[in-house]
């Protein structure tokens, strides 16, 4: 039996697993739209735990967190940073939402800014926004896929089937169990890729170096420039610090992660996970490891694509079993479909109940809404599909440019949950200033100072919304603070 063939058994035989947990799932919830949403609102800590974690950790992780320490070094140390400011919004905004969303009945963003601003279009552009980044988001994942199983594989499984069959398996239980299924996968995910992770991040430390600490004691003495700032490729300050900003703050944006909050059954709920929420972090350490163990490993014949360096270290480097390269495919996987059925779920229920909601399907009933949005997340996983099949780039640099997009919802966010004073229009105009900035800097422009658009863009959005409250002050627009009583 070639290898090969062991890995490819090894693999199948963990996605039919996961599939099978996700159809199990199922319950008469589902069949409901708050139920196929939010889980009925009633998710406790353990499931909610895994469910959140999974939001973060994604083929994001497993591939593009030692592709980064591998190439750049020292500023891949931002993913740490950012992770440790995660925790302060969970605990700050995710008891308010939950609170608002049991009380008026909201299940998305787009929900609690058209209630709040008394704007159905504004909250179809928190909608448009939210599909805009999350389209790009599931792609990582898909293309993540790809990669592992080509890879794994010798190319017996090719990138497309690989990618095919990983989303194939997330879109069939997501369809059939939406949250529910999610939650349950999610926890079975998380532990299959927390133990896989740990194992191969200090297995691969200890047969290339002879443990974590002596690998680094090397790197120091022959490529210094890897554990300094501005690290190996003269990432500055200015980058680092601002790709932290955007990645804290823009991480509470994200709709799959948002939305969430209103399914927990109580917000007590939320500041336990807020608490324990770390301790899921510890998954990337392990990951770092890996990457900087390839700093060495591949110094005489460099990587053409950063993001392959665990896969080539399994394979070709530390000379792991069949058997183990199997298993790691499958953690690799878990990551990568667990973060997949959470961004097609999200975007399918964004664009059904935001965008499509107040136009298209302004008369639908709950049991038309539910079945449309179950044909979405096939449709959304499969343009998502669609665009991974031409390879793009740096899977790190794809999420960066996402945060930068989606982060332009915050100003829009704290006004409802915090600010009331904050205007329709100055929310409006605010957001659609810093958006367009943000494209410009991103595609057209080169960003002033070497710092992360997203930052800039955010600076135009703030100050479009000051200008545009002072500008409106003496004209008010009808906003009002809203009532406490529920729907």
């Amino acid at each position: 039996m070639s290898d090969s063939v062991i890995i490819i058994g090894i693999t199948l035989v963990y996605l039919v697993m996961v599939l099978v947990v996700g159809l199990r799932a199922r319950g008469q919830s589902s069949s409901s739209l708050e139920g196929y949403v939010a889980g009925g609102r009633h998710v406790g800590v353990v499931i909610l735990f895994f469910i959140l974690g999974a939001e973060i950790f994604s083929a994001f992780a497993f591939l593009g967190t030692p592709g980064w320490a591998y190439k750049h070094g020292a500023p891949a140390f931002y993913i740490l940073a950012y992770l440790s400011l995660v925790p302060i919004t969970i605990w700050a905004l995710g008891p308010r939402v939950a609170k608002l969303g049991r009380e008026r009945g909201y299940l998305t963003q787009g929900d609690m800014i058209a209630d709040h601003y008394r704007s159905k279009p504004l909250g179809m552009l928190a909608g448009i926004i939210g599909v805009v980044a999350l389209v790009p988001y599931l792609t990582i994942q898909i293309a993540g896929a790809g990669l592992l199983f080509q890879a794994a594989t010798n190319g017996m499984v090719p990138f497309w089937l690989g990618g095919l069959l990983a989303f194939v398996v997330v879109a069939a239980y997501v369809f059939c169990s939406g949250l529910s299924g999610i939650g349950w996968t999610n926890l079975v995910q998380g532990v299959m890729m927390i133990a896989i992770a740990w194992f191969l991040g200090l297995a691969i430390s200890e047969r290339l170096y002879g443990g974590v600490g002596e690998m680094f004691i090397q790197i120091q003495q022959q490529a210094p420039e890897y554990l300094t700032m501005p690290g190996a490729t003269g990432m500055g300050w200015g980058y680092f610090s601002t790709a932290v900003l955007v990645s804290a703050f823009g991480g509470a944006m994200w709709p799959h992660l948002f939305m969430k909050f209103y399914s927990a059954d109580s917000g007590k709920t939320l500041r336990k996970i807020s608490v324990f929420y770390p301790l899921y972090a510890y998954l990337l350490v392990p990951l770092l490891f890996i990457g900087f163990a390839g700093i060495l490993a591949f110094a005489d014949t460099p990587l053409e694509r950063a993001d392959t360096v665990l896969l080539k270290m399994v394979m070709d480097v530390a000379n792991f079993s069949p058997w183990v390269v199997g298993l790691m495919l499958s953690g690799a996987l878990a990551a990568a479909m667990s973060t997949g059925a959470n961004l097609a779920h999200t975007a399918a229920i964004v664009l059904v109940r935001d965008v499509m909601g107040p136009t298209v399907m302004k008369n639908a009933s709950e049991k038309t809404t539910v079945s449309v949005t179950r044909w979405s997340v096939l449709g959304l996983s499969l343009a998502a599909y669609l665009i991974a099949l031409f390879n793009p780039g740096s899977l790190v640099m794809i999420l960066l440019t996402a945060y930068g997009v989606i982060i332009q919802l915050f100003p829009m966010m704290i006004g409802a949950l915090f600010m009331p004073q904050l205007r329709r229009a100055s929310v409006m105009a605010g957001t659609l200033v810093g958006s367009l900035a943000f494209l410009l800097m991103e595609f057209v422009w080169s960003s002033p100072l070497g710092w992360h658009a997203g930052v800039w863009a955010m600076l135009f959005n703030v100050a479009a919304v000051a200008a545009w409250q002072r500008l409106g002050h003496a004209s008010h627009d009808g906003h009002r603070v809203p009532n406490t009583s529920s729907h």
